[in-house]
């Protein structure tokens, strides 16, 4: 057991859950929180304004997969990374923002960076905003934050901590649980055996692939391949599927001619995707066939078109896994050619 401020404490017990890279700028208050990251063996990225912190760790969490973690001061330096934690909300980027919070707003006026209500500022664009006010309840909150990220939709937390707080003296944090309570449960085999029926009876299915296929994308590239399916990803999903892909149609949604593309399929699975208003920039997919939609967030399962849709409530990777162990045994081929694929992307490039 060593004693620390919580301050560096935080930074041992980042580091013990697996974070390597701490985006931020340190401040007169929240330079306890700094303390620690050296000693702790956590590389940190400097930046010249919090705004470029939260777009760093944003960035960070999409490209590694990994959580995307910021310290920031009380007050401005939490306004200024709101940009990109609003931004990570919207594209649900798993991202952990530290910052610190004054003590107490109202017995005493004219404190450096003191706002009205810190917490309820940084709610507006977060998944959920609170502030630890002893270091147990940092550590639980920075574990639950962590664990929701694992088994949840991957948007933003915010953990404000009084400065007091990160000053004094505090035990290490609780060693690492491997706790059940967030392992994602077993794939539906309900949903596994409707997917790959579907599929397997499909002569023009297509992939559409959301941010939240993210995890684990080297899956995608197999699947879609053994299914003989064409592809399309969300702008969140860009990178899921390879480029050299010969039936990957690319990042096009928003383009108006992709809606012909649909037009054409007789089964849509669409994985991971709000297919929002930024995916389409239209009203509607243009599809007139069956659509199946895999996601985690119940919220992105109402807007069915057709009575014969199928909404699924679960991981994508861990349900897509389970189809492709099925397909792998006997691909599927369907009537998708090379060639309007190509077609159909010289097009829209030459357009763009």
């Amino acid at each position: 057991m060593t004693t620390r401020p919580l301050g560096a404490q935080i930074s041992h017990m980042l580091k013990d859950r697996g974070v390597d890279t701490i985006f931020g700028i340190p401040g007169v208050h929240n330079q306890e929180m700094y303390r620690g990251i050296e000693e702790a063996g956590i590389t940190h990225v400097l930046a010249r304004h919090e705004q470029g912190a939260g777009f760093m760790a944003d960035g960070y969490a999409r490209a590694t997969g990994k959580v995307g973690v910021a310290y920031v001061i009380s007050g401005p330096g939490l306004c200024n990374i709101m940009t990109p934690m609003g931004q990570a909300y919207s594209d649900s980027v798993p991202m952990l923002v530290l910052s610190s919070v004054l003590d107490e707003t109202e017995a005493r006026r004219g404190q450096l960076h003191q706002m009205k209500d810190q917490e309820g500022a940084a709610a507006a664009v977060c998944d959920w905003s609170v502030t630890a006010r002893t270091a147990q309840a940092a550590y639980a909150l920075i574990d639950r934050a962590l664990g929701e990220l694992k088994v949840g939709r991957e948007r933003p937390k915010h953990i404000a901590i009084p400065i007091q707080q990160l000053e004094a003296d505090a035990p290490n944090a609780p060693p690492v649980h491997d706790s059940d309570l967030f392992r994602l449960p077993a794939p539906d085999e309900y949903a596994v055996t409707k997917i790959v029926r579907a599929l397997r009876a499909a002569r023009r299915p297509v992939f559409v692939l959301g941010g939240g296929a993210r995890t684990g994308w080297t899956l995608y590239d197999k699947l879609v391949q053994h299914a003989d399916a064409a592809t399309f990803t969300t702008y969140a999903g860009r990178g899921i599927i390879s480029d050299d892909n010969p039936l990957h149609f690319g990042s096009l949604l928003a383009r108006p001619e992709s809606a012909g593309i649909f037009a054409k399929a007789d089964l849509v699975v669409a994985v991971g995707t709000e297919l929002s208003e930024v995916d389409l920039w239209r009203s509607h997919l243009g599809h007139d066939c069956p659509m199946i939609r895999l996601d985690l967030d119940p919220s992105n399962l109402t807007s069915l078109h057709h009575e014969d849709d199928e909404a699924i409530l679960g991981d994508a990777y861990k349900t897509l896994e389970a189809v492709h162990d099925h397909l792998k045994e006997a691909p599927t081929e369907s009537d998708w050619t090379q060639k309007e694929v190509t077609d159909f992307r010289n097009r829209m490039r030459a357009q763009i």
